[in-house]
């Protein structure tokens, strides 16, 4: 394609609304999309041509896994989430909608009920079974504040894929199947990126895992162990218990001493002269088990320098939506923020939990259930046992960096990610509700096992960005690239333009994707174009190469330019690039 025919409507300067994040900075600043509303992007043809090769990459990787693809109504009756309970669990975050007759649908944020209500309708034996279908389909989510431009928006492209088997072995086995082919996918697309065990949210099921691709500008924190293969979202992971070192200067028994206005962790540990880790703190949260309840207390006790995993939390308390109390719920509950501990704590907090790490601790410092003052030498199982029924243990905590990896012991390290993946084994938890049944060999009816396979397509775009770009723009991967190579023309003159205008031939005809810059710019201008665009490849002919009869020819990503025979030029460049995809 001629740069001067192409729409490629660039930016010299940063879009006011994009200042976070690089990828929705630079791909609105390399018009590859455009904003139309908050959360909506239309994929300008740069934008689309590297959005088709993601989804391209993905479509091919799913057919050889043996998926077929179907394409599934965006546009859905609510009887169908009605039937599993998601019509409310989704709550507002459904784009919700009614015909001319005023029956009730929404736009699909992501399809297992109408995937099963077309499988329970043709599916009667086990002979039908496995099956594994997959769309490429836009979803819709009412996101309440949409950011970071095509990473979290109300409208994205989605692959979504189903497994359907008899029994819970061969559905680990299709889950074994998609892993196997989420990472043929993400190795081709080109990005570093980890497996890691997830937590299933509002999916429902058991085994998960995220494909997250490293970014320091992620929004996931993810745990890796350097020396074994363990690696986990932060949500789901889990680490050998420390222990808790007991404050020092502590006697036998439990002495309350003041600490007037010192309510953070950090205050009361230098005021006291102890560690943190040495102190236990209360975080408050109100929660509910379905839409719409008032709502109990629960108070979670921690280590004072951890943080409370609340995925985990939400998961330990059954509860459908979990929130901070704020402070008048908080007193209502006869407790005083900042100074809460597990001694004497009031009876307004209907639930404790506390983290397992610190249950059998020791003479260490927490709250005193009075303002202004905090209680040292606390033995927290004497605390437990005194709290009863309301009290139970359980792993609470969030794990980081340098904790103990649960399965060889070596500190973790942490990472940031951006979740481009996630894949699940259902188990019945849809087909259940739906009545999704099969006939066995003996002729005995049971629920079909169900597995659940996402691929944020329109995400990808993003994410790739966001971790391959430098002060200068994208830097694309040549699988996913608009274009291979950019070809440069930076003298206007007959015979220029005539070498340029042989190199784009000879390149197209032997497959190669160009983007010849055949525009009167000056060089500077093509140059950082070229880098903004991400292009992989960057040919040249100027004034100097075409006196030698040579091109300049440069990686992206690299710093050096080779200087290469133009009438070698093109078989040269055609080999790089099927080097760089691995041919």
């Amino acid at each position: 394609m001629r740069y001067s025919k192409a729409f490629i409507p660039t930016l010299r300067e940063d879009p006011a609304e994009a200042k976070k994040n690089p990828s929705h900075r630079l791909l609105l600043r390399a018009g590859y999309v455009r904003q139309v509303g908050a959360g909506i992007y239309e994929f300008l043809p740069m934008g689309l041509r590297v959005l088709r090769k993601v989804e391209g990459i993905v479509r091919q990787e799913m057919d050889r896994a043996g998926a077929h693809e179907v394409m599934l109504p965006a546009l859905v009756p609510a009887e169908l989430f009605r039937e599993t309970g998601r019509w409310d669990l989704f709550g507002s975050t459904l784009f919700r909608l009614k015909d001319q007759k005023r029956n009730d649908y929404h736009l699909g944020p992501t399809h297992e009920e109408v995937i099963t209500d077309l499988v329970r309708s043709v599916v009667r034996s086990y002979r039908q079974l496995p099956v594994n279908l997959y769309q490429i389909q836009w979803k819709y989510r009412d996101e309440a504040r949409p950011r970071a431009g095509l990473l979290r928006c109300r409208e994205f492209l989605m692959k979504d894929a189903y497994s359907f088997d008899t029994s819970q072995d061969g559905a680990l086995e299709s889950y074994r199947g998609m892993r196997a082919a989420y990472d043929r996918i993400f190795q081709r697309i080109g990005v570093d990126y980890r497996v890691v065990a997830a937590d299933s949210g509002a999916m429902g099921g058991s085994t998960s895992a995220e494909f997250q691709i490293l970014a320091e500008t992620g929004e996931d924190a993810i745990v890796v162990c350097p020396q074994c293969a363990y690696a986990a979202n932060v949500e789901a992971a889990v680490a050998q218990r420390a222990v808790v070192a007991a404050d020092a200067a502590t006697t036998e028994r439990e002495t309350d001493v003041a600490t007037p206005g010192k309510k953070t962790i950090e205050e009361v540990a230098e005021f006291l002269k102890v560690a943190p880790s040495a102190t236990v703190k209360a975080g408050i949260y109100v929660f509910g088990k379905a839409p719409g309840d008032a709502g109990a207390l629960v108070v979670v006790f921690v280590r004072g320098d951890r943080r409370i995993n609340e995925v985990a939390l939400n998961r330990e308390l059954g509860a459908t939506w979990l929130r901070p109390a704020e402070e008048d719920e908080i007193t209502t509950a006869g407790l005083h923020a900042g100074y809460v501990g597990p001694g004497g704590l009031a009876a307004g907090a209907t639930v404790v939990l506390v983290d397992a790490e610190v249950a059998g601790a020791q003479g260490v410092v927490a709250g005193a259930n009075r303002v202004g003052f905090h209680r040292r030498g606390v033995s927290m199982p004497a605390a437990v046992a005194a709290l009863g029924d309301r009290a139970r243990v359980a792993d609470v905590r969030a794990v980081g960096s340098g904790d103990p990896c649960s399965q060889c012991g070596a500190p973790l390290k942490e990472f940031m990610g951006i979740e481009g993946g996630h894949i699940f084994v259902l188990g019945t938890h849809y087909t259940a509700k739906m009545g999704a049944k099969f006939l066995d060999e003996a002729g005995v009816e049971k629920h079909i096992v169900m597995g659940c396979y996402g691929i944020g397509v329109s995400r990808l775009v993003a994410a790739t960005v966001e971790q391959r770009h430098d002060a200068d723009g994208i830097r694309w991967p040549m699988s996913i690239a608009p274009f291979q190579v950019m070809l440069s023309l930076l003298v206007n003159s007959p015979e220029g333009v005539q070498a340029a205008d042989a190199l784009y031939e000879a390149l197209t005809a032997r497959g190669i994707e160009v983007l010849y810059d055949d525009r009167d710019e000056r060089p500077g201008v093509k140059f950082k174009d070229a880098d903004l665009l991400g292009i992989p490849l960057r040919v040249a002919i100027g004034k100097k190469s075409l006196e030698q009869r040579k091109v300049e020819v440069k990686l992206r990503d690299a710093k050096d330019v080779v200087l290469v025979d133009l009438d070698a030029a093109a078989d040269d460049v055609a080999a790089r690039v099927r080097t760089a995809l691995g041919g």
